[in-house]
């Protein structure tokens, strides 16, 4: 029996080349490449700045940091995400605040956010859950005449728009991450694109040490100086080239992932007992989620038939020990969270998946509904 992975990264042999060359050049780190991915993220998203980094969570770390946030200050974030996000807001000293999100989207919507605004709310990160834009506008109107911070997590967004204009413009700051199973991979690695100048150069020196002047801007070799604590955030050359490969073709590859969402939505079209979401032009189709009562017997199941898929999240974080914990949450507070976790089924959606596999996943699934 052929096993269906549930993601597999589009690298090719052009990919695995130019990584090769850069190993064997010895100039593994401060690249040309480091900028040329920058500059095609840039590109691609329309931002005006984009800053590479080690991770989405250092990316989110720095970001959470450069907005200022502090002991004494709130940050709101989804109940439904994954622990990176709220780890973030912890790293800083500021308090978590975990708003409910809606269902089937998985989204913190502007109604659930309201009713956690107090007059220490400095911030709020919104999460593009499997793809989905965010209610951008109606949020960032919201949060704009309350002077509070909106960052984005952009882990599933690359190629997600709200309104035509790419996830990650909305706020002061959006998060991309590149881990394996993304729509592109750096191995690991992120990025933050940002159109306010201010904020790209705090991030900028937070991701490297706090040193106010890169390797080329330097006239002599350790003129530089640091004024600021900082992070070893940085991305690798080779992870950069990496990027650079995928991020020029993307476009392609975002077009193979709205056929293979459509081919999903015409096999469960007629099937009553799966939720999902209904087909967007503004997704990034990370993964193509359904939700349904009998999840785990379905998991079982499609794991022993070597069908990979995964979840996107089982537990909200309001449920997760830490957090649990100190904030002494109650879980029934997040019921729509809770209700995620319990029947969401995240789909493989990449470039290599093939109809017929597609298919074959599909009456996997409707054979155990």
């Amino acid at each position: 029996m052929k096993e269906i992975k549930f993601s597999i990264p589009n690298i090719s042999k052009q990919n695995i080349n130019l990584v090769g060359k850069i190993i064997k050049s010895g100039w593994l780190t401060h690249g040309k490449y480091t900028t040329l991915f920058e500059d095609e993220v840039k590109k691609f998203t329309k931002a005006k700045f984009a800053i590479s980094v080690s991770s989405c969570t250092a990316g989110l770390h720095i970001s959470c940091l450069a907005s200022g946030f502090k002991k004494g200050d709130e940050v709101i974030v989804p109940a439904q995400t994954h622990t990176a996000t709220a780890h973030a807001v912890e790293y800083t000293g500021a308090t978590t605040i975990f708003a409910d999100v809606d269902y089937p989207s998985g989204n913190m919507s502007l109604k659930e956010i309201k009713k956690k605004v107090t007059k220490k709310t400095k911030g709020v990160i919104l999460v593009h859950m499997a793809g989905y834009p965010c209610e951008m506008e109606k949020i960032a109107r919201f949060c704009k005449k309350r002077k509070i911070i909106v960052l984005e997590d952009c882990a599933h967004a690359l190629g997600t728009y709200f309104k035509g204009v790419h996830a990650g413009n909305f706020g002061i700051s959006g998060s991309f991450s590149f881990y394996p199973t993304k729509q592109i991979t750096t191995g690991e690695g992120g990025i933050v694109i940002t159109n306010n100048e201010k904020f790209y150069k705090k991030i900028k020196k937070l991701k490297a040490f706090g040193i106010d002047k890169d390797i080329k801007d330097r006239k002599k070799q350790g003129d530089y100086d640091v004024k600021s604590l900082g992070f070893n955030y940085r991305m690798t050359d080779f992870q950069a080239a990496l990027g650079y490969c995928q991020i020029i073709n993307y476009h392609k590859n975002l077009k193979l992932r709205h056929l293979i969402a459509k081919r999903y939505i015409k096999n469960f079209s007629r099937i009553d007992k799966i939720t999902y979401m209904p087909y967007s032009n503004n997704s990034s189709f990370f993964v193509f989620q359904i939700f349904c009562k009998n999840r785990d017997k379905i998991l079982k199941n499609l794991k022993k038939n070597k069908i990979g898929v995964s979840v996107h999240y089982t537990n909200p974080l309001p449920k997760m020990s830490y957090y649990k914990n100190k904030y002494k949450l109650n879980i029934k507070n997040f019921k729509n969270a809770e209700k995620y976790g319990k029947s969401n089924i995240s789909l493989p959606v990449y470039p290599k998946l093939k109809k017929q596999e597609v298919d074959k996943i599909c009456k996997a699934i409707i054979k155990l509904i």
